[in-house]
This record gives structure tokens, sequence and C-alpha cells, in this order.
């Protein structure tokens, strides 16, 4: 189990539960189209941010397998929300996780996708006892596979053509990580 003592720190940024006073942060970048290119999801419109946003504010501890942390990326002088982090207990048996992350793209660019990717990464191994996380993403997102190879993560596999998604055939990558290749 996994409750961390929040908020979470970094250099610029504090990482904390979703609270419903987000709505208006999240809707400013759920709703682009850009920052819905590459995920499952269209973007989305006020009522459907909101759904989700209900979900992402009970998401603030692991029990067990199955569960996720859905965290505020905020930035730490302004407390503004520029994005979020996601940690998923994939397997209890097999120590496994997944982390993700998306940013409003005015702030792509600035680090802040790897600082935050850090932390998730850190809470996994050195919080939960994870032996091995991966990060998976749409085999045209370049930007998200650079901030996942700055995380010291490794390509492991490119299924091609692997999943239909918005009405269109994609490519998966997947990148991992082993507990003891991490180096905070």
């Amino acid at each position: 189990m996994l409750k961390p003592a929040y908020p979470l720190h970094t250099d610029r940024l504090l990482l904390r539960p979703f609270t419903p006073d987000d709505l208006p942060a999240v809707h400013a970048y759920e709703s682009r189209p850009d920052v819905a290119r590459y995920l499952y999801w269209e973007p989305r419109d006020i009522d459907a941010v909101r759904t989700f946003l209900d979900k992402k504010v009970t998401r603030t501890a692991l029990h067990d397998e199955g569960d996720a942390l859905d965290l505020a990326i905020t930035l730490r002088d302004t407390g503004q929300v520029i994005g979020n982090g996601l940690l998923i207990w994939t397997s209890k048996e097999h120590r496994q996780g997944e982390i993700g992350y998306v940013l409003h793209p005015d702030h792509h660019g600035h680090g802040y996708a790897a600082e935050a990717g850090r932390t998730l990464l850190r809470l996994g191994f050195d919080e939960l006892g994870l032996h091995r996380v991966v990060g998976r993403l749409d085999g045209r997102n370049t930007a998200s596979a650079r901030v996942l190879e700055k995380l010291g993560m490794r390509r492991e596999a490119h299924l091609v053509q692997n999943e239909r998604v918005k009405g269109e055939w994609t490519d998966e990558i997947i990148y991992a990580i082993l507990e003891t290749e991490w180096k905070p």
C-alpha cells in the first residue's frame, strides 16, 4: 500500500491530489485537440472534464493492484495546475507499475514532465517497492518518448498498428525501467 505525504516536492513543482477547484485548469488543457491527439480520448467539454476530475480527486492512494495515483502537477512558486501525473499499480505479484503524464502545451519544453516523472518513479520504486515500471505511448508521440528516455527508461517494444484509436490504426511504443536501473 502507498499513501504519500502530500504535497510531493521537486525543485520547481508540487504534486498533490486534485480538488474540485482544479476544474478550470484541467479543462484548459483537456479540452485542447493538441493535448488529446495521442491519447485515447477526444478533447473534453467542461462536463466531461468534471466527470473525470471527480474520479481523479479520489485517486490519492494505492491500496491494491489496479489502483492509481492521479496527481495535479503544479508550479511550486505559483500553485498553478499545469498538468497531471499518473502512477498505476498494475501487478502486485510481479511488482509492476505504469507511469503517465499530461501537460498543458504552454508548459512543454521546460523539463516539467521529466521532473514529475522522476517523482512518480521514486514513489513506485522507493515507496511502493515495485520491480518494474513501464510507460506506454502512441508511436507518433516523439516528445513523450524523449521524456521517458530522459528518465532512463529503455524502449522495449514497438507494436505495429496494434490498436485502433479514434478510427485509425496506431502503433504503441513501450518503455520500461527496472528497480535496479533506477537512479534517483
